[in-house]
């Protein structure tokens, strides 16, 4: 199995923010949306990042791996050509479906945490791997629902896609806060029990409350149980890397450059 390089802190790329991930202070690597991209067409804010030797991760959000309808082969076939295209360490996607019988969800739908769940989730994720030029990291999602009949915990779940797959994970650890607030599950259990040596890097975002319901929006500053959830992780093991997403209303530069030193400074605490 190939090992994950040693990442540091990152930040998601994104369009509107392309002249500022350029310049900020500290951004050892960054994370792009591979749909967002054409496998032929590099953003040359994208090709000056990758002239520096900043590592490009390509991170999926349609591949559906978690349903039971058919690969979209074509997704999984773009995901890889990203890759090519940035030179890219790993590719990433979700446990998650996005799509069902024809019909788009529009959004990351949690899989049930059945063994027959499981068992379709590793086919898919097994039919991908023979495609990809590079590992598969998954990411937990954050959810506002819990799919009744579960037979395995949320861990439980991952540690056996892990074992069967030999995928790597992407832990979000503020889709952890969020789940932990909306569903009352044990965000420290599920580190307990994920095998970590595997963890290939980690997620931290911004939420907000809205209505008794905590919204992962990637539009608001990392709250201090984030960071605190990042340390919990940190002090059980070192993460290659730690990326800071931001989706919509972008911040001020030096906003964005304090919440990257605040990572930092959990995850050099830790060590």
């Amino acid at each position: 199995m190939s090992a994950i390089p040693e990442l540091g802190v990152g930040i998601g790329w994104r369009p509107e923010i392309d002249l500022t991930v350029e310049r900020l202070p500290g951004v050892d690597f960054v994370e792009v949306v591979a749909e967002n991209l054409h496998a032929h067409d590099l953003p040359e804010s994208l090709r000056l990042l990758r002239e520096r030797g900043t590592p490009v991760l390509p991170h999926a959000v349609s591949l559906s791996l978690g349903g039971a309808d058919p690969l979209d082969m074509a997704k999984v076939e773009h995901l890889g050509a990203i890759a090519g295209l940035v030179d890219a360490p790993l590719v990433s996607d979700h446990v998650a479906f996005v799509r069902a019988g024809g019909l788009e969800a529009g959004h990351l739908m949690p899989v049930p945490r059945t063994r027959d769940a499981l068992d379709v989730l590793c086919a898919n994720v097994k039919q991908a791997q023979a495609v990809l030029p590079v590992p598969l990291a998954l990411e937990n999602v954050a959810a506002l629902l819990e799919w009744p009949g579960a037979e395995l915990g949320e861990g439980e779940f991952l540690a056996e896609l892990v074992e069967r797959t030999g995928c790597w994970l992407l832990i979000d650890v503020a889709n952890l806060h969020a789940n932990a607030l909306n569903l009352g599950t044990d965000a420290k259990a599920f580190l307990d029990a994920i095998p970590l040596e595997r963890l290939a890097y980690v997620h931290v975002a911004g939420g907000a409350d809205e209505h008794g319901i905590y919204h992962d929006t990637h539009a608001h500053a990392v709250p201090a149980p984030v960071l605190d959830l990042l340390g919990e992780l940190c002090a059980r093991v070192q993460p290659p890397g730690v990326l800071l997403e931001r989706d919509d209303a972008y911040p001020t530069d030096a906003e964005l450059a304090g919440e990257l030193a605040s990572i930092r400074t959990v995850v050099e605490a830790a060590r």
